[in-house]
């Protein structure tokens, strides 16, 4: 195997997806040996189903890819994703409420997803391309203060991807057991290998397969 395998969630979140792509992807997932999948809500049922009798597990995204949904509408898709099969969760914070400084509410946001999924793994996606420098450390502080087991960079629906920037402004407000999740525009091995070695602990990214057979991808996300 390769040594990036255990780093990728094999990812496929396009509007297009049909489950018969869905079904491939649990395929390559199983066949290169990555950590997950990681689909849209609808379809966890499908990865599950798919993934039997393999270690691949099921990531579900939550309100993705704006992240302004009401908590409730979070926290009922959560519910739904998790009885579905998913072991872990990628939300995407309230980047409108974070701009707007309403930290309680970003962080009741992130919390109320948590608090109805302690034993399973939570990332919070704090969609960096929008955000100035000091958004990204108060945005990671208060994902971490509600309970999020890794950090996430980016949608890949953004405007722009992982940043080494980024994961350094991260990096620098982990505290405890925190991770970091790079995503968006890693397509090949070089950029892969520069995020580990800055300490990410997880690649979000649909070139799973040309990172590990040595290729570039030309795929956004």
């Amino acid at each position: 195997m390769s040594p990036f395998n255990k780093f990728i969630d094999h990812t496929l979140l396009k509007a297009t997806a049909t489950k018969q792509d869905i079904i491939q992807l649990c395929e390559e997932a199983k066949q290169f040996g990555f950590f997950s999948v990681c689909v849209n809500s609808c379809y966890v049922s499908l990865a599950k189903a798919n993934l039997e009798r393999s270690e691949v597990k099921v990531c579900a995204v939550i309100g993705f890819p704006l992240g302004a949904m009401s908590t409730v509408s979070k926290v009922s898709e959560t519910i739904d994703a998790i009885e579905n099969g998913a072991e872990e969760i990628d939300m995407v914070l309230n980047v409108g409420w974070l701009k707007s400084k309403d930290y309680q509410g970003v962080l009741n946001d992130i919390k109320s997803v948590k608090d109805i999924m302690p034993n399973k793994t939570l990332k919070v996606i704090l969609e960096t391309c929008y955000l100035e420098d000091d958004d990204i450390i108060k945005a990671s502080e208060l994902a971490i203060e509600a309970g999020a087991d890794f950090i996430k960079t980016s949608t890949g629906f953004g405007t722009r991807g992982a940043s080494e920037k980024d994961i350094t402004l991260m990096k620098s407000a982990i505290e405890g057991t925190t991770k970091i999740k790079a995503s968006g525009g890693i397509r090949d091995a070089q950029t892969a290998l520069k995020y580990i070695n800055l300490g990410v602990h997880r690649l979000g990214t649909s070139s799973g397969i040309a990172i590990i057979s040595g290729k570039t991808s030309d795929s956004n996300y």
